[in-house]
């Protein structure tokens, strides 16, 4: 079996280099910057001294390529290939995504109410109504994306902008889209620690050329985690979108969602609710509905928790269809069509309102 190698690999690796300067293990010593790039077999990173008279400079460069090749294998290429940065020549960072107006996070309490496919008609439908749309899909065990797209088979090409090479995302109905399944094989499972998958998530993020977009849609992954905690760390989010079924244990456990962004440490504004699978309508008979998950629980929730029912979704045999086969169903004429069409211009509608009403969203600060 082929061997593959992970960003966790390298860090493992590293933590066996000890700074002479005071004994600790250059990744506790926060030396190992975070641009990990793997081909392959072949590694590459950089490492931050504090100044560039350092006398450990070469001692520890040469300690971590033999750390590689020690606790990895000799076939790793990464001879000449760990880079060297001082902090004292390093500029301030410029502002993530500069160029996106609105960064959307799609959520949902628990797995299964169709968050996924709430995200990827969302996105297709505010494209369709003129606005510049980026879709993430940060769901990282259960990335769903490259499949509902008809992607799943796509090479990720790099931009050159600037210098610097960026991953190009891949665009399709009028969205720029990029998913962490694009990274792993698609029928393997993806058994990543939370700093390796954090990593990658960041990657996606900051070293992509997203450019300018109106839209910037984050499909999260269900209940709440490290990842949500890395992604209010990383991205100024504007507001956060959850979605849920009427059953009441869905419902509880979205209340559990609004409760976490609406925290003090995270802190951000909850712009609505989105009921999916509402009530369930046989396509032959568009006027029927049936409530067999319960009738008007994201109302209630809503209503308790003073913010926006932004929209009931019918359940469909066709939403399901069209996403299998990689066709969003809120490009077709159809009833779920069309309450997909109407909540990307409620998304648009309370977007502005918050925008309005409400300072801009700063990022939850990291503490030593």
């Amino acid at each position: 079996m082929e061997k593959r190698l992970y960003p966790s690999l390298i860090m493992d690796a590293l933590k066996n280099v000890r700074y002479p300067g005071n004994g600790k293990d250059i990744v506790e010593n926060e030396m190992v910057e975070d641009d990990i790039r793997i081909d392959g077999m072949s590694v590459s990173f950089s490492l931050i001294f504090d100044k560039s008279t350092d006398p450990f400079v070469k001692s520890v460069v040469k300690a971590a390529e033999t750390a590689i090749i020690t606790y990895i294998g000799e076939d790793v290429d990464i001879k000449d290939h760990i880079a060297v940065k001082f902090r004292q020549n390093i500029e301030k960072p410029t502002k993530l995504l500069p160029g996106v107006k609105n960064i959307i996070g799609i959520s949902s309490g628990k797995g299964g109410v169709g968050k996924s496919t709430v995200a990827s008609n969302l996105a297709v439908a505010l494209a369709a109504q003129g606005y510049k749309v980026g879709l993430l899909d940060a769901d990282i065990f259960g990335p769903s994306m490259p499949k509902m797209f008809n992607v799943e088979d796509e090479p990720v090409y790099m931009d050159v902008v600037d210098g610097r090479n960026l991953i190009a995302p891949i665009e399709k109905y009028g969205v720029k889209l990029l998913s962490i399944g694009f990274l792993v094989e698609k029928d393997s499972a993806v058994l990543w620690r939370g700093g390796m998958a954090s990593n990658a998530l960041k990657q996606l993020i900051g070293e992509a050329n997203w450019g300018d977009l109106d839209y910037f849609l984050i499909d999260m992954p269900p209940g709440t985690s490290d990842i949500h905690l890395t992604l209010v760390q990383t991205l100024a989010i504007t507001g956060a979108i959850v979605v849920t079924t009427p059953q009441e244990v869905a419902l509880a456990d979205a209340r559990k969602g609004i409760s976490m962004f609406r925290s003090d440490k995270v802190n951000v504004p909850v712009l609505g609710i989105v009921e999916n699978m509402a009530w369930f309508t046989p396509s032959e008979h568009p006027d029927e509905k049936y409530y067999i998950f319960g009738n008007g629980g994201g109302k209630r929730l809503a209503e308790a928790l003073s913010t926006e029912l932004l929209a009931q979704i019918p359940l469909v045999a066709g939403i399901c269809d069209a996403g299998d086969a990689g066709c969003p169903v809120a490009l077709k004429n159809t009833v779920s069509g069309d309450a997909f069409n109407t909540l990307a211009q409620r998304v648009v509608e309370v977007t502005q309102r918050r925008n309005e009403q409400l300072p801009p969203t700063k990022k939850v600060e990291t503490h030593a």
